[in-house]
């Protein structure tokens, strides 16, 4: 009685309004920053922290979901565990 789990796929419509959802943003930001009323290196050090945060949304992202898939591997093991020991126990044998 395995109960697999059913693999999620996202859409390509959701794939597409994530990068299109990405870009406006980062585009909105740069532009915010071409146009701020300040010295250039005021306008340099904002681009360079915007990059920075961007970089790093991204790798806080990719480290979660491998802790998760990695969570998910570990309790397929367990559970393929318990079942191999569940299928192998005879109740009537005797101690």
């Amino acid at each position: 009685m395995s109960d697999t789990p059913v693999k999620q796929q996202n859409t390509a419509a959701y794939y597409g309004q994530a990068v299109a959802s990405f870009a406006v943003a980062l585009g909105a930001v740069a532009v915010g920053i071409v146009n701020l009323d300040a010295d250039a290196w005021v306008r340099a050090f904002l681009g360079i922290a915007v990059l920075y945060l961007t970089t790093s949304a991204f790798t806080l992202a990719k480290v979660v979901r491998d802790r998760q898939e990695a969570g998910q591997i570990v309790s397929r093991v367990d559970q393929a565990r318990l079942e191999k020991l569940l299928a192998e126990h005879d109740p009537f044998q005797k101690l």
